[in-house]
Formats: C-alpha cells, structure tokens, sequence
C-alpha cells in the first residue's frame, strides 16, 4: 500500500515537472525564455515549445497586437506666442523587438508606459514651442502630428517599439485663455453684424429712393397722358359743338341753356335769387321760341 503511495506522489512530481517543462505560446503574443534574469531565446511563433522548469527557466509573454496609449489628462504646453494650451494626444504602437523591449525595461510594464509617455510629451513640447495657437488648433496640426511621430517613432526604435499612429484628440485653451478668445470672438461677430446692418439700411434706402423716384416718374407721365387724353377730347368735343353751332345756333343756345337748368336745379335744395326777367329764363318764359328745325 505504501509502495503505491509512493509510486502516486513520484507520478504527480513527474507529471507538474513535465508540465512546467511546456508552455504554450498565442498568436498574439511573444514568449521570452529567461533563465536568472538573462534571456536565452525569443518565440514569435504560435504553438507549444518546451522549457526547463523553474526555477532553471521562466517566461514572460509580451502582447504582439497594436496597442493604445492614451494620455491619462490634457497637458499643458507653451506655444511660440507664449500663450498656454491643453493638448491631449494618443498613440498606437506595436512591440517589434521584444528581446530589446524586455532588457529595457526589465519586463516592467508600468515602466514601458511611462517611457513612452515621457517621449511623447518631449516631442510635443519640441514641436508646440516653435508654432503660434492658430498653427497647431487648425492650421498646421497635420504637420505638427507628422513631425511629433518622426520623433517619437525614432526615440521608440531604441527600445524595440514601433510608432504606428500619433494623435491630437483635443487642443483648446486654458480657461483664461477661453474667456478671452470668447470675447475676441463675440467683438468681431458684433462688427461683422454692425457692418451687415449698415450695408442693409444703405441698400434698403437705395432701393427705396429708386422705387420713390419711379413711382413720381410714373405718375408723372400718366398724368400727362391723361392730360394729353383729356386735351384731345376736350379738342375734339368743341370741334363737334363748333359744327353743330354753325349748323344751327338757335339749337345749340337751346341746348345749353338745357344744360344750365339741369345743373342749376339739380338738387331741391339749391336756391336762385335771379330776375325771372332774366335772358337765362329765357326759353322758360316763352317756350316756342326754341330751336326750329332747319329743314322745315
């Protein structure tokens, strides 16, 4: 019995001694192969691979996929103008040289970030300190993120990291700054609307003076138009009153006065002090004297 107990714990020990012995390694990561601190091969391939047991071999696995790091906060950097901004910026970066990676940083991976952001931050105070506020917001920032990876992607080569992408995500200025910006660019909006509003009541006057003087040129050749109408009919009516005087006076002096009486007692209330002796009742006082007909 004890003989089988002993056969059990010798077969367990083998078997976590063959175990520690493998390792298996992902497609998606490198495995370093360590022994007392010094590193004896590197895998990149996907697969199980062998070691000696600890505490003869260890290893540590990297992450071979394109990672992101991200500023934990805005930084705050001096522009050629010295004026202050925050600029918050990202970066993707890959581990290409895991050999040179681990020595670097002894596999410390806190120690790896803050490598990288300190580098960061350099190349953006490099960059930020030769360019005034309207360069790196909008003018220049393509080239301002080139020149910040050139110079990242050169320091990260030292220490086995490729530069893939570098990043603004936001540039703004400081709350002091803001404030002041924000008037500066309230005051030039109120220009701009002061101008257009003058520019308008100008036009609108303009448009208003030519409207008035075509309106008094309209009415002024309609009104001579009319006159030139009423001239005409007026030129016209005396010529037929003309003919039909000369054809019979007495007629047209009857139809005159005709026309007189109407006008005179048009309304019950109209009121005449004349003499009924008076050449104007004429034909009232003796009717038969009124116009003949010329043919008879």
């Amino acid at each position: 019995m004890n003989r089988l107990i002993s056969l059990a714990i010798v077969a367990l020990i083998a078997l976590s001694v063959l175990f520690s012995t493998l390792f298996i390694v992902d497609q998606r990561q490198y495995a370093i192969v360590f022994a007392l601190g010094e590193v004896k091969k590197v895998i990149s391939e996907p697969g199980l691979h062998f070691k000696l047991p600890p505490p003869f071999q260890n290893v540590v696995f990297l992450d071979k996929r394109i990672l992101t790091l991200d500023t934990p906060d805005a930084d705050r950097f001096i522009t050629a103008e010295k004026k202050n901004i925050l600029v918050d910026a990202f970066v993707k970066w890959q581990i290409v040289e895991p050999k040179l990676y681990f020595v670097s940083f002894g596999g410390d991976e806190r120690r790896a970030h803050d490598r990288m952001l300190q580098i960061i931050k350099a190349a953006l105070n490099e960059e930020i300190t030769k360019r005034t506020v309207r360069e790196v917001i909008s003018g220049e920032r393509s080239k301002v993120m080139d020149a910040i990876g050139k110079k990242v992607a050169d320091e990260a080569q030292q220490i086995g990291v490729k530069i893939i992408d570098v990043r603004l995500k936001r540039v703004d200025y400081v709350e002091q700054i803001n404030n002041s910006v924000y008037e500066r660019m309230k005051a030039e909006r109120m220009r701009v609307a002061n101008e257009l509003r003058s520019t308008g009541a100008a036009e609108s006057e303009k448009i208003r003076a030519d409207a008035d003087r075509q309106r008094t040129v309209i009415l002024a050749e309609a009104y001579r138009e009319a006159e030139n109408i009423r001239g005409q009919g007026d030129a016209k009516a005396s010529q037929i009153y003309a003919q039909a005087f000369g054809q019979n006076p007495e007629f047209f002096r009857f139809y005159r006065s005709l026309e007189a009486y109407r006008a005179s007692f048009k309304n019950r209330s109209d009121m005449m002090v004349v003499d009924p002796n008076s050449e104007f009742f004429k034909y009232f006082r003796n009717p038969a004297s009124g116009p003949v007909n010329p043919k008879k």
